[in-house]
């Protein structure tokens, strides 16, 4: 992905494009986390709010490809009309695909039931 605006935005990096890649897949994961968390749902609106977050992710910079899954155990369920979930970290399996020039990045968000912690990194790097 590149347009007239990329020259400018490519000199204020001073790494690689495979690091500046990796460096887009970590903010698109922090956006995932950071801006959804907490977002109420109940069963009949988390296909919605999946498709939100991914959509949301996929409008910014070099994005090729977001895919957004909430775990639904134990969440989401309406008891009555006032009963929903809260988002929590643990509940998100995410993918992120990031392109620039040549190099494709995949990041992902699970939830690490041994770090007890919902852990984002590179799944895959490909090109220079």
């Amino acid at each position: 992905m590149s347009d007239a605006r990329e020259g400018t935005a490519a000199a204020k990096f001073v790494c690689s494009v495979r690091e500046r890649a990796a460096f887009e897949a970590g903010i698109k994961m922090a956006t995932v986390y950071h801006q959804f968390v907490g977002a109420p749902f109940d069963a009949a609106s988390a296909p919605m709010l999946e498709q939100a977050i991914a959509d949301c992710i996929r409008i910014q910079p070099y994005v090729e490809d977001a895919q957004v899954h909430i775990r639904r155990e134990g969440a989401g369920d309406k008891r009555d009309q006032y009963a929903y979930s809260s988002l929590t970290g643990e509940m998100i399996d995410a993918v992120v695909t990031i392109r620039i020039d040549s190099v494709r990045v995949r990041a992902e968000m699970r939830y690490d039931p041994v770090l007890k912690y919902p852990l984002m990194y590179i799944s895959q790097i490909e090109g220079l």
